[in-house]
């Protein structure tokens, strides 16, 4: 039976539910030290459906690929607790300020550089663009053939993929052929709660640039257990078009965001009774909300 090598493109979002007044920075860009910072629901779907082809084809490989700062190594391990293999975190300042163009030129390099990859799944898109795009990018910048909105995959076979995707008026059955790009719903099964035993075995997974913050001298464990290092690839790491990174390669420019509360009017309880329900029907037609 063939074994698979899948790599999930996952990113640490921040959590737009707690977007304040204080939440750009006055360059255009979001400040992500002030947002509590989460992973992206939809890539969590995504991640949930690389473990499942891994479960039916022992011998595959589940690792996440993620952009970011240093912070951003905490969705790699929660990729580890979750049955993931590994992953690599892909930080420099030059990558600060990337908008969905610079972002899927980056991820290409990386990816690129990794090779021999059969699948690469992500989520449709982030809850801090909501743009659906990076995915779709990253296909373009690799010359690979794509599908998209996946809710289920329904069977693997023959190095070919065939996918439900759901749409705005119902669903497709799509079938494709290995190597490809393909972005999950949110639609789409619930990733799989933390493993207990993993959480204990990888609880320690550090990067090198973690390790050197540590107040505890774990560097002995390191030494037994490389399965506790998380690579960690700079600019440097791979070949890229410097034109091509953060700002400088990112056309798209945010002028604002804006924290919009909504409040509740004021509310009216009325009961069962014909002569209530009468009258509310007539406050409603002369406000003209009904009528």
């Amino acid at each position: 039976m063939k074994a698979y090598n899948i790599i999930v493109l996952a990113k640490q979002v921040p959590d737009t539910r707690n977007v304040g007044k204080d939440a750009m920075k006055a360059d255009g860009t979001i400040n992500r030290a002030v947002l509590p910072a989460i992973f992206n629901p939809e890539d969590l779907n995504a991640l949930e459906q690389a473990l499942r082809i891994k479960d039916k084809f022992p011998g595959s490989t589940v690792k996440i690929l993620t952009m970011g700062p240093g912070r951003a190594a905490d969705i790699i391990r929660e990729g580890l607790f979750r049955g993931a293999d590994g992953g690599i975190l892909l930080t420099d300042r030059a990558f600060a300020g990337s908008d969905t163009l610079a972002t899927s030129y980056a991820l290409g390099q990386a990816l690129k550089k990794m090779g021999n990859i059969d699948i690469i799944i992500a989520g449709r898109q982030a809850i801090d663009g909501d743009t659906a795009q990076v995915g779709p990018q990253v296909a373009e910048k690799l010359g690979m053939l794509q599908i998209t909105y996946v809710e289920e995959v329904i069977e693997l076979k023959d190095k070919k993929i065939t996918v439900k995707r759901r749409l705005e008026n119902g669903v497709e059955t799509v079938r494709c052929p290995l190597p490809l790009v393909m972005t999950v719903n949110g639609t789409a099964p619930d990733c799989r709660a933390r493993n207990a035993k993993r959480l204990m075995q990888y609880k320690h997974a550090k990067t090198v640039t973690e390790l050197q913050k540590e107040n505890e001298d774990y560097t002995h464990m390191y030494n037994d257990r490389p399965d506790l290092n998380i690579p960690e690839w700079t600019v440097n790491d791979i070949e890229t078009d410097p034109s091509q990174l953060g700002l400088t390669g990112s056309p798209t420019k945010v002028k604002t965001v804006e924290n919009v509360v909504l409040h509740a009017k004021d509310s009216k309880v009325i009961s069962a009774l014909d002569e209530e329900i009468e009258t509310m029907m007539i406050e409603l037609i002369e406000s003209h909300t009904i009528g």
